[in-house]
């Protein structure tokens, strides 16, 4: 519990920080701020969980490819949705044959 009570206090402070949220991808906001706003250090959702949450259909690149989920992936010049979680301070850790996703904060 204080680790989390350390990491909102932190988190509060650097959020004033122009053009951090801007960063996101707009089609990635909703899983930026669901993210940003849990009272949790560790996240699991599934892929069709953060579809709900997207909106839309993971690339199938997102199905089949860790490297999707590392935040290295670009398909283009269009940016990730690896930007948010980033941006929110956490990990992404996939289970592609579970089509789950671990998404850890850093500092944990």
């Amino acid at each position: 519990m204080w680790k989390w009570i350390e990491r909102w206090a932190t988190k509060r402070r650097t959020d004033a920080v122009p053009g951090k949220a801007d960063d996101v991808p707009p089609k990635c906001a909703t899983l930026h701020n669901y993210l940003t706003n849990r009272y949790a250090d560790i996240v699991v959702l599934r892929f069709d969980q953060i579809e709900g949450l997207l909106g839309f259909r993971l690339p199938d690149a997102a199905r089949t490819q860790e490297e999707w989920w590392a935040g290295t992936w670009r398909d283009g010049d269009e940016r990730s949705c690896s930007d948010a979680w980033i941006l929110a301070g956490m990990t992404a850790r996939p289970n592609l044959l579970a089509h789950t996703v671990v998404f850890e904060c850093e500092s944990s």
